[in-house]
């Protein structure tokens, strides 16, 4: 079959389905399915840009909405995953896949489905440490830190795919496999993008779990995005272990290499429609109880737990989804409107507040799979009967994920020295210190305040910034706010000292020293 790989759509779907039509027309051919590798920006109105973590500028409804609506259909199948400028509240509806539109597929947080016996598996979001062991806490209305986290990758979904034992043919990530360069051209690559070099030298290019993933599924095809650059490379598994051809493609923009055509070998005996893979499906089944939509850290189970930590199904597991399923595995056809979609005409503003919907597609099918939907879940504040206290650290150690008990698979991806793993990458914007909006005061010269006062609890509730702020302005804001705790240390510590020099007093004054006079 022939397969069309897109790398970033950033919205552009008229134009890629005209480019397509005009290759198929030029070169006699017809395209079977079109695969997107993120940043697609499935925007349906003016409440779904709000969620998007771009700058103002940058946000544009472009055509998806039509599609959507109905007033166009898509030419061909269309499969994507999601990258770091998406719409997060649209795509959280349809957490474990679904139809974004009439012929459009998300595949989820992550996902595994069979197109003509083609097995196509997909990660969406791109890695950042400080926020894969996570649950999948955030809902909106997003602040401008969830509006970034949401899209970050979780150790649940990678634990999940690590689970699969049957082959996968097509692989789809939006951010690189860390390492993946040095199995390329590296030299070209550097000639088109030499801001690469140091992240390439120390091996910070690209996303560690992608890594994993990639020298453990062993795919024959893994597609990606992100970096806004063609880079091929073939990677070698060892003798007798075959290889993985890699492809990362542009963004959607003029005399830029973002389209590629493929011929991919499938089972012509099998029909061109989509089908859900039965194995993944057990498998989601099965870790239906390792889900967190709490903020605490989450580790997976490993060989040194108890209780079982390998969750490869059984045909006998397997045989009793495919029941649940009716025997029948193909994808329904249920694409249903959660929102009204944009009207040009409109005089509605673009930014409109948007609110929490649930997809009657995600609903479907967690009843019928035997799973939670973590949207619900955050809906209902019931997240604590679903994750075991055993696997979920509920103190908040924002920044520092030192402190959570992890496997030894897991340790490798708690990097919290450097914020991201690429500085090539669009970074996530962290919230800064919460500014005090009440009139500020001097301490009390002799008294101290009470035990747990605000002034020395942790200001953690998030603030909402700019996404063009830049690192250092983050780090003299960071400076500034620790040297404020530290003033306020040394004052209590200097006041502690004077009270004590002072003689004994029968009644404990605030600002008494005013009253040393008319007491003497």
């Amino acid at each position: 079959m022939k397969i069309a790989v897109e790398g970033c759509a950033h919205g552009e779907l008229e134009k890629i389905y005209e480019t397509l039509q005009h290759l198929e027309k030029q070169e006699e051919f017809k395209v079977d399915l079109l695969i997107c590798c993120g940043d697609f920006q499935a925007t349906r109105n003016s409440q779904d840009l709000s969620c998007m973590a771009v700058s103002n500028k940058f946000k544009n409804m472009c055509s998806f909405y039509k599609y959507y609506s109905g007033e166009k259909l898509a030419p061909v199948l269309t499969i994507f995953i999601g990258g770091n400028h998406e719409a997060s509240n649209h795509l959280q509806e349809l957490c474990y896949g679904g139809w974004a539109a009439p012929n459009i597929y998300y595949l989820g947080y992550a996902g595994v489905v069979n197109f003509g016996g083609v097995r196509i598996a997909g990660l969406s979001g791109i890695f950042k440490g400080r926020d894969y062991m996570r649950g999948h806490y955030e809902k909106v209305p997003y602040t401008e830190d969830t509006k970034r986290s949401v899209y970050h990758v979780r150790n649940l979904e990678v634990f999940r795919l690590k689970q699969l034992t049957q082959t996968v043919d097509v692989m789809l990530s939006h951010d690189w496999p860390r390492g993946v360069t040095s199995h390329g051209n590296v030299d070209q690559l550097l000639k088109k993008k030499p801001f690469f070099r140091q992240d390439i030298e120390e091996n910070a290019l690209g996303s560690k779990p992608a890594e994993e993933l990639l020298h453990h599924m062993k795919p024959t095809y893994w597609f990606a995005a992100h970096l806004h650059c063609k880079f091929p490379a073939i990677v070698s598994h060892g003798p007798r272990r075959g290889v993985t051809k890699f492809l990362a493609l542009d963004k959607c923009l003029p005399k830029r290499k973002f389209l590629q055509i493929l011929d991919i070998d499938h089972d012509a005996e099998k029909p061109l429609a989509l089908f859900y893979d039965l194995e993944w499906l057990t498998i989601v089944h099965l870790t239906n109880h390792l889900l967190s939509v709490k903020r605490g850290l989450t580790y997976m189970p490993g060989p040194s737990d108890q209780e079982r930590w390998i969750f490869t199904p059984t045909e006998e597991e397997k045989a009793h989804i495919l029941k649940r399923f009716g025997g029948d595995l193909q994808v329904p056809l249920n694409f249903s409107r959660t929102v009204e979609p944009y009207c040009p005409d409109s005089s509605q503003s673009h930014y409109t507040p948007a609110s929490v919907q649930l997809s009657p597609q995600t609903m479907a099918f967690c009843e019928r799979l035997g799973v939670d939907d973590p949207l619900d879940l955050l809906l209902q504040g019931s997240s604590q009967n679903t994750t075991p206290s055993s696997r979920t650290h509920a103190t908040d150690t924002t920044g520092d994920l030192s402190q959570a008990s992890i496997t030894a698979d897991e340790s490798s991806f708690l990097d919290t020295s450097s914020e991201d793993t690429s500085r090539c990458t669009q970074s996530s914007t962290r919230s800064l210190p919460l500014k005090r909006l009440s009139m500020s005061l001097p301490l009390p010269k002799l008294s101290l305040p009470d035990e747990g006062s605000e002034d020395f609890l942790p200001l953690t509730e998030p603030v909402e910034t700019s996404q063009e702020l830049k690192s250092a302005n983050e780090s003299e804001d960071s400076a500034n706010h620790n040297s404020t705790y530290l003033t306020e240390s040394t004052s209590t510590s200097q006041a502690d000292d004077c009270e004590s020099q002072l003689p004994q007093k029968k009644f404990k004054r605030r600002n008494q020293a005013i009253y040393n006079n008319e007491d003497d």
